[in-house]
């Protein structure tokens, strides 16, 4: 069966045919290839064809698909525990290695998703503070919690207005949206509503809407200032944490937020996220303290032991500086290529991950991002997959490499990346 008899089938019984949005090919058009096995950097679809996966499952597979090690401790597990819905040593170890090298974390509990673990720290922090509303950044997401499916409002920071259907005029109210790297409003939400808000929730490496690196000060000032007016720091690293370093973005800018909350990696492919921090807040939660929240596949015995190989495979082989090392060497080729070309797309890299797009400078924020990128993007995008190659289906999302991208594959990639730059700018004539 080809992919668009799965999908026509996948059309009557799921809406828009997917079980995620951002799987659908509405922003570039077509069907989606439906993949049925997937190993190292390549998954192979339904027509029998193999292709080269930058997406990894939008981050998660930092080893790359099934790698050997996770596998063989996955089919053990397998054939030893399931779930069980009791106390188990499995969590406990991944648990353990998660506070032993990440100081700021004491306490955590893990649950099934970033999801999960943000709407978990957000209660948490509520809980802490007695206070309600949350500050968040414009061009930052933190899952489909319906407090934080909110945008900017009125075009006035600290306004917002739900960016979802189904999300209540009152919830969304209680959210406070300012824009990136604008300290001066940042600054002038903390001051007029400081009474009212419990934390402020930043992703240190927003990379939910293109790869928007932001300047280390800026990072800093965000923290110093609610730190002065009693506010908490939760800070997102589903994306980030255990990708962009051992420690995630929060270690490697040295700065120490009071709840954080991790995904994608430390599930090493199966669904796992959690929440940690310090002590003081991590003991609100049941069953010691009031805070409640529950999961009956928290913990999963297979998700913890998948994650638990993962994280020390990747630190016994430090792969961290063989991403940066490889992705330096890919954006200085590419970009050299582009400039000698006269074209204006560009490749952004902040350790394993990337984005193409079309600016030569930083992009710190959403509206530095040209209008026209969706539409060139799809160009971008057909090009890749007539070639062979898997980006997720939307211009907005960055793609990520796993430790199965070999400098050979990097250097096949190279080629096609300038292949589809060639069909965006023939596509522009």
């Amino acid at each position: 069966m080809l992919s668009k008899e799965y999908f026509e089938r996948c059309l009557k019984v799921t809406p828009g045919g997917v079980h995620s949005p951002v799987r659908a090919f509405n922003s570039v058009g077509g069907t989606p290839v439906f993949f049925k096995e997937a190993k190292g950097a390549y998954l192979t679809s339904v027509e029998n064809e193999k292709y080269l996966d930058f997406c990894q499952s939008f981050g998660p597979l930092i080893l790359g698909h099934r790698d050997e090690e996770v596998q063989a401790e996955v089919m053990r597990m397998i054939d030893t525990i399931w779930t069980s819905g009791t106390c188990e040593a499995y969590s406990l170890e991944l648990a353990e290695w998660i506070t032993e090298h990440v100081f700021f974390v004491e306490k955590l509990r893990f649950v099934s998703s970033g999801t999960e673990a943000v709407m978990s720290a957000l209660r948490v922090a509520r809980a802490a503070t007695g206070r309600d509303k949350i500050v968040k950044f414009e061009g930052c997401y933190h899952g489909h919690v319906d407090s934080l499916l909110v945008k900017s409002g009125s075009g006035l920071a600290g306004t917002s207005a739900a960016s979802s259907a189904g999300v209540a005029k009152s919830t969304a109210e209680q959210t406070l949206v300012t824009p990136l790297g604008d300290l001066e409003a940042y600054i002038k939400v903390l001051d007029e509503q400081k009474e009212e808000i419990a934390a402020v929730i930043l992703e240190p490496l927003p990379a939910n809407f293109g790869l928007l690196e932001q300047d280390e000060d800026f990072l800093k000032s965000v923290v110093e200032e609610a730190r002065k007016r009693d506010i908490l720091i939760i800070f997102d690293e589903v994306i980030s944490g255990f990708r962009s370093a051992l420690g995630g973005m929060a270690l490697k800018l040295g700065l120490t937020p009071d709840l954080v909350t991790y995904g994608k990696v430390i599930g090493g492919g199966f669904p796992v996220g959690c929440y940690g921090g310090k002590k003081e807040f991590m003991d609100l939660v049941a069953p010691k303290g009031p805070v409640y929240q529950a999961g009956t596949l928290s913990a999963n015995p297979v998700g913890m032991v998948a994650g638990l190989t993962t994280l020390k495979k990747a630190k016994r082989e430090n792969i961290w500086d063989k991403f940066q090392s490889m992705t330096d060497g890919f954006k200085a080729d590419f970009n050299t290529w582009s400039v000698d070309q006269g074209y204006d797309m560009r490749l952004k890299t902040y350790g394993s991950l990337f984005w193409f797009v079309e600016h030569e400078g930083p992009i710190r924020s959403v509206d530095q991002i040209s209008a026209k990128h969706g539409e060139r993007f799809k160009h971008f995008f057909k090009s890749l997959l007539d070639q062979k190659l898997y980006l997720a289906p939307n211009g907005f999302e960055v793609g990520f490499l796993g430790n199965a991208h070999t400098p050979e594959i990097m250097q096949e990639a190279l080629e096609k990346f300038k292949n589809a730059t060639v069909a965006v700018n023939q596509s522009k004539s």
